[in-house]
């Protein structure tokens, strides 16, 4: 249920990553070249929106297996050491990903300490690299989760 609760928020928090992306850059592209008016920030703020829309859908991609899979030999491989091997490699996977959880959470720390924030938006860096660490967690945990249970 947990799961299932924070699938369906990943994918509210994907959805409107997408509308504001798509949001911004319209209103910013109207504003140019109609109204020679463009939006401040805009570059600023597109970084911040597609860093945290690759974030939001890393858990959803972990969740449904649908990272790139090189399999040349895989099927001249006995199903056993097959089932083995992608237990293994979750596992090594889930490890990578605590492991950059891990750092993102240190450097948000670093980040809130420091008062480290955009430029021309004043908008403080250590909440993404917080939200980087969370999804990193969470990306972890569903993939973990998904190797376990077939």
């Amino acid at each position: 249920m947990i799961e299932r609760a924070s699938t369906v928020a990943l994918e509210l928090v994907s959805g409107a990553l997408l509308m504001s992306l798509m949001m911004v850059t319209g209103i910013d592209v109207i504003g140019r070249y109609l109204l020679n008016k463009p939006l401040t920030g805009a570059f600023e703020l597109t970084e911040m929106l597609l860093g945290a829309l690759v974030f939001a859908s890393l858990p959803l991609v972990s969740r449904a297996g649908g990272h790139v899979d090189v399999d040349l030999l895989v099927s001249s491989i006995p199903s056993r050491i097959k089932h083995a091997l992608n237990i293994l490699v979750g596992i090594l996977s889930a490890a990578v990903l605590l492991f950059f959880a891990w750092r993102l959470w240190i450097l948000g720390v670093k980040q809130f300490a420091d008062g480290a924030h955009s430029e021309s938006l004043g908008v403080p860096f250590g909440l993404f690299a917080m939200f980087g660490a969370f999804t990193c967690t969470l990306a972890a945990v569903f993939g973990l989760l998904r190797e376990f249970r077939q």
